[in-house]
């Protein structure tokens, strides 16, 4: 595939495992120089080897989105050479237990708004203006989920999350509507990573059975879609994009095979 992203600089955050992880490769091959964003270091060095490994550079940048002065005094530090960010992955995200939203954790529903709502605006807050200000291309690719279209039993707070990812990439998006910069909600439905198991509270056995019965997405299948989007013509924009495995027609509908 012919690179149009070649030398660019790009951001992903939650990058120490999943999703996150496999974009930061995936933009590598593109010949991206990626800062690798999270909160584990040692994770996060391991990916920053990868992207190497791959053949672009890496940077390092421990962080907590939930931190707005984190988020916000990590970017602007950033060594001169790593900072025109023109790709922007907001990936960071998370989800907490399967309770009704009434019987709920109060510390884990703020840990899914402030990693999934707040942490995303903030991230936005950091990268954009720079953006707007140096006449970039850039690239801001959300990810959504396709719990955020419908609500489900025991994902009351997650879905509602979701929900405000699409809706502030799309206010973004007008937002920017004068600038040169696109932005793409990318929706994926059922995806095997270490999300499932964090949602279970590390119960494995729970984790895997989510995809019992059917083939779900990897890490690797959106990654791909992610670097898609980001290697299209500067003329077309993907205001959203929703990648499903086979046989899930949508948040709340799949087909099992027993």
């Amino acid at each position: 595939m012919e690179s149009r992203i070649k030398g660019k600089i790009a951001l992903v955050t939650g990058a120490t495992s999943g999703i996150g992880r496999s974009c930061a490769r995936e933009l590598a091959k593109l010949g991206c120089n990626v800062i690798v964003a999270g909160r584990r270091a040692g994770m996060l060095e391991a990916v920053r080897m990868e992207v190497i490994a791959a053949g672009a550079k890496a940077y390092s940048l421990v962080m907590d989105v939930r931190d707005s002065r984190q988020v916000m005094e990590k970017i602007n530090s950033l060594p001169t050479e790593w900072s025109d960010i023109e790709i922007l992955v907001a990936n960071a995200g998370l989800s907490r237990g399967t309770d009704k939203i009434y019987e709920g954790r109060i510390e884990e529903i703020d840990e899914v708004i402030d990693t999934n709502v707040k942490g995303l605006i903030y991230t936005i807050k950091a990268v954009v203006p720079q953006m707007v200000q140096k006449d970039l291309p850039g690239i801001v690719i959300t990810m959504g989920s396709v719990a955020g279209n419908a609500a489900y039993a025991g994902g009351a707070v997650y879905c509602a999350s979701k929900a405000a990812a699409r809706y502030i990439a799309d206010g973004l998006r007008i937002d920017t509507m004068d600038t040169r910069i696109r932005v793409t909600n990318i929706e994926p439905g059922m995806v095997e990573t270490e999300f499932s198991i964090v949602r279970f509270r590390g119960d494995e056995a729970k984790a895997k059975n989510v995809y019992k019965g059917i083939e779900p997405l990897t890490a690797d299948d959106v990654a791909q879609t992610v670097a898609y989007v980001c290697n299209l013509p500067e003329n077309i924009q993907l205001p959203e994009v929703i990648v499903t495995p086979n046989k899930q027609a949508d948040a709340l509908n799949k087909y099992v095979n027993k």
